[in-house]
């Protein structure tokens, strides 16, 4: 009987090997992780990798400590390599303890950049956990969350009342990321953003709804691909006439023209992200949300 050549039993043998594990990320905190998961995946996007992501936030006591370490030293055995371990935590019991004591790579995100600012200012930080610290002594605490009722009350046209008071009114069709724009517009930037959508009704009379017409300066518009958009619809509400390409087709079309007719400035979601999108609006609208 003939024997498989070495190349074919190569081949076997790396075909039924079971796939590597993924990459674990541990975003560790004192406060809420929301700053180490931030800054942490920004730097994981120039990776082409899809880490499992654990977030553990509040690790403000020694005992606290102890358990996330022996979860991310259980992690790197049972996977077999080293866990990333972005850390901000300002106590230096807990920081000694996660540093000396983890089987990971840890990546202090405080100190790498606390440290040098120290010495260039000439002055010690003042070592305050978390960012949410005396939020009702904070005016901008306050406006984002005055900001977050203003976009749920105005999402998807609820209400008219108002709109003088919004800062910016997003207009387009149903599903082209109105209410998450305005949600994030609302919560990082303290924005007051409403949302309208586009109709059939309104593609007939050929304008702009007249709620909207005596705002029209505060209009930004989204688009979306429509192959894109009958997906999402089609998720929503499948086989319908509102989620059918020739429908979607003839919505992000009649939107386009309405837009370019009454001067409003648009941006297709399809390749952006919410930040991308936003970040354009704040541009155009509220530059001053775009200076800290």
């Amino acid at each position: 009987m003939n024997e498989p050549a070495p190349s074919s039993l190569a081949g076997a043998s790396a075909a039924s090997a079971p796939p590597a594990p993924r990459h674990t990320v541990f975003f560790v905190s004192d406060g809420t992780g929301i700053t180490a998961e931030t800054f942490g995946n920004s730097i994981l996007s120039q990776f082409a990798i899809k880490p499992r992501h654990l977030r553990r936030p509040f690790i403000d006591t020694p005992d606290k400590a102890h358990q996330v370490v022996r979860e991310i030293n259980h992690t790197a055995d049972h996977d077999g390599r080293k866990p990333i371990v972005f850390i901000t935590l300002v106590n230096t019991e807990i920081l000694s303890i996660v540093k000396e004591h983890t089987q990971g790579l840890v990546l202090d995100m405080f100190n790498t950049f606390i440290e040098p600012l120290e010495a260039e200012f000439g002055i010690t930080s003042n070592h305050r956990i978390g960012r949410f610290s005396d939020v009702s002594e904070s005016q901008e605490y306050s406006d984002r969350i005055e900001s977050i009722n203003f976009a749920l009350a105005h999402d998807d046209g609820q209400s008219a009342k108002n709109l003088a008071e919004s800062d910016v009114i997003l207009v387009g069709v149903s599903r082209s990321g109105k209410t998450p724009t305005s949600l994030y517009l609302a919560m990082q930037h303290g924005v007051k953003a409403a949302n309208y959508p586009l109709i059939p009704e309104d593609f007939e009379r050929a304008k702009l709804p007249s709620t909207l017409m005596p705002f029209k300066a505060k209009c930004f518009g989204l688009t979306i691909d429509p192959d894109r958009l009958a997906r999402i619809r089609n998720e929503r509400r499948p086989n319908s006439k509102y989620a059918s390409i020739e429908n979607c087709r003839y919505e992000v079309r009649e939107g386009e023209s309405m837009m370019k007719r009454e001067g409003i400035a648009w941006l297709s979601s399809t390749h952006k992200s919410i930040e991308e999108i936003a970040t354009t609006i704040l541009r155009d609208f509220r530059p001053d949300r775009l200076a800290y």
